[in-house]
């Protein structure tokens, strides 16, 4: 007895079994009854024809929200192993509507931008509960993943990826040129030049050198570590409040001091936490009361993790003498305080504004996406999901 070897090698990971005799065979040659797998026999487990249709299964959808803008190449290599689909929606509702007429029904990978959220809104409950069944992955291009309920992907059973490193150089530089700027208090006579103004009708107020500053960072994760590897270059020296204390090699010597510790003794104070429920206003009134007064302040993590209505009072007070800021509360709307305010340094969300970090970021969210098919499992899962 003999079979008809079905087109197979577009098929990998079928059944987990050893396809070799097959693989190695040619296109539509019948191999002997005795070089059929058992467990891919016919009489053991099916009919050829089921087999047949088995091996030749539709490849799985991955949904692309947003643009991809450099890794192009990259992007379409991934038609190999899937069929790239894009939504027609342009707007929550449409795209909720698209959703539920099973138009994303095969889709198996999705990968977001920041930006994708002008068409979908949060990945919230609401957007969450109508995703089609079949998704299982979400891969995020961005570090910060606040635009996602991860526990409610998890209830779903949802996984979601994010880049942790990839951003951490280039942000911990716009933290550093921040840091440098509000210190010096660089602003002030920026403006007033671009008014034809020489430093001012008035001179502005002598800034301060980093050297012998005490910057504390609160939160020194990948991009806190790298801006205090930055920080010593310039002189300063270095302390960190974070979750949990980090071993002595990773935390390159900087002190672990208590919250309250941190505000009351550093003379610059970087933002370098995800924002979540925990951390949202962690920085308020209260805060800048325990402060030194003057201190410094810059923010390259998400805005709402600081109140920005009470930032402007202590400016206003002088207990902040100047700050930096990447990211705002209500992006990208700025409050009107900040903006007339020239010892605020004020950069449009440009930490990872570059041609080599955007590049290298796509990438590595693509990286996820291929990780997710190929292996069924993410390569950089958020934090939340490590265990899962």
């Amino acid at each position: 007895m003999r079979y008809l070897l079905p087109n197979i090698r577009q098929s990998r990971t079928l059944i987990g079994t050893n396809l070799r005799p097959l693989l190695s065979a040619p296109r539509g040659i019948c191999l002997p009854h005795h070089k059929i797998p058992n467990n891919l026999h016919p009489s053991n487990l099916f009919c050829s024809t089921q087999v047949s249709s088995i091996f030749t299964m539709s490849k799985p959808q991955i949904l692309l929200l947003g643009e991809i803008d450099h890794a192009k190449k990259e992007w379409s290599e991934l038609s190999n192993i899937g069929e790239l689909v894009e939504p027609k929606a342009r707007s929550r509702q449409e795209f909720i509507e698209e959703c539920k007429n099973g138009v994303y029904d095969k889709v198996a990978v999705a990968y977001r931008t920041f930006t994708s959220v002008a068409i979908t809104g949060l990945i919230d409950e609401e957007l969450i509960s109508v995703l089609p069944k079949s998704l299982k992955f979400i891969a995020h291009n961005g570090a910060g993943y606040d635009q996602i309920d991860v526990n409610a992907c998890t209830a779903r059973d949802i996984r979601v990826s994010n880049v942790p490193t990839a951003v951490d150089d280039a942000t911990a530089d716009t933290n550093m040129f921040l840091i440098l700027g509000a210190l010096r208090g660089f602003n002030t006579s920026m403006m007033a030049l671009r008014k034809n103004q020489w430093k001012g009708t008035s001179a502005p107020p002598l800034g301060h050198d980093p050297q012998g500053k005490v910057l504390g960072i609160l939160g020194m994760g990948g991009i806190g570590r790298n801006l205090m590897k930055k920080a010593i270059a310039f002189g300063m020296t270095c302390q960190y409040h974070n979750r949990s204390k980090l071993s002595e090699e990773l935390s390159g010597g900087a002190k672990y001091v208590s919250f309250d510790e941190l505000l009351a003794t550093s003379d610059v104070l970087s933002l370098n936490l995800p924002l979540n429920k925990n951390t949202r206003h962690i920085i308020s009134t209260e805060e800048f009361k325990k402060m030194k007064k003057g201190v410094v302040i810059t923010n390259t993590a998400r805005g709402a993790v600081m109140n920005e209505d009470a930032l402007v009072k202590a400016l206003e007070s002088g207990q902040v003498w100047s700050a930096g800021l990447d990211v705002f509360e209500e992006e990208p709307k700025v409050h009107q305080g900040l903006i007339d305010n020239p010892h605020v340094m004020l950069v449009p969300h440009m930490g990872t504004y570059t041609v080599e970090t955007q590049t290298k970021m796509e990438v590595w969210c693509i990286d996820n996406v291929r990780s997710a098919i190929e292996k069924g499992k993410l390569m950089s899962p958020v934090g939340e999901q490590k265990d899962m």
